[in-house]
């Protein structure tokens, strides 16, 4: 039996980006972004989790773009940045990858569920109308889940390899360029490794990916918005 945690898949990837898009106040920026939304409903879409990263240079984004930072350390036993240690980057892009390490990290021995939960809550937006909790709260273990992983002393780290804005964003971007400028909501593809062990059954590693939508206005800290529901590539 794993007693490792790893986030369940979404069903059909049109109707929850639908659902969201259309629920998720979050997401009221972009259903104003008519290729965004073209592209998720369309037929065809790819499904949650598909898409590796490429080896292709990332296209310009809509933002001043990144320097390399440093990676984050995959131990296991290393303090896990969920736990609190919001980024205070202005940069969309490296935001998006300090936000999803600490998505994907965690220590059961050290927090407990509600520690855990207060701190990612540290990392949100807060203004309300664009904050989706909801969306990242789905992407987390719920109360039972963490007891039990506590139990084996479960713990995970994680490390962003790549982020990107996805071409469809560029490409709503391009087609409505003014529409940012209202809730400055980027939305950027993460892509990674979340690196787990627990007493008594070694350790793991596994490739993980993640879109998240951040909001950065000028001159302001990023904070995250919310996560959607389908990976972009």
């Amino acid at each position: 039996m794993k007693k490792h945690y790893s986030p369940a898949g979404v069903g059909s990837p049109s109707v929850a980006v639908r659902r969201s898009l259309l629920g998720g106040a979050v997401l009221l920026v972009l259903t104003a972004l008519a290729g965004l939304l073209a592209f998720h409903t369309r037929d065809g879409a790819p499904p949650a989790g598909e898409g590796k990263p490429e080896a292709s240079a990332q296209p310009e984004p809509p933002a001043p773009s990144a320097s390399e930072a440093p990676p984050e350390d995959p131990d296991p036993g290393a303090d896990a940045p969920g736990s609190g240690g919001r980024s205070r980057s202005g940069d969309p892009v490296e935001f998006a990858k300090a936000a999803a390490v600490a998505l994907w990290s965690y220590d059961t021995r050290s927090a407990s569920h509600k520690e855990h939960l207060a701190g990612l809550k540290e990392w949100m937006t807060g203004e309300s109308r664009y904050a989706d909790w909801a969306s990242v709260n789905k992407q987390l273990p719920d109360g039972a889940l963490w007891e039990r992983m506590a139990e084996n002393k479960q713990r995970a780290s994680a490390e962003a390899a790549q982020g990107r804005f996805p071409q469809a964003f560029l490409d709503a971007m391009a087609s409505e360029p003014g529409a940012i400028t209202e809730a400055y909501v980027y939305v950027v593809t993460v892509h990674g490794k979340q690196t787990l062990a627990w007493t008594g059954s070694g350790a793991g590693a596994e490739a993980r990916s993640v879109t998240l939508a951040v909001q950065c206005r000028p001159d302001q800290a990023c904070a995250l918005a919310g996560v959607l529901p389908q990976v972009l590539p």
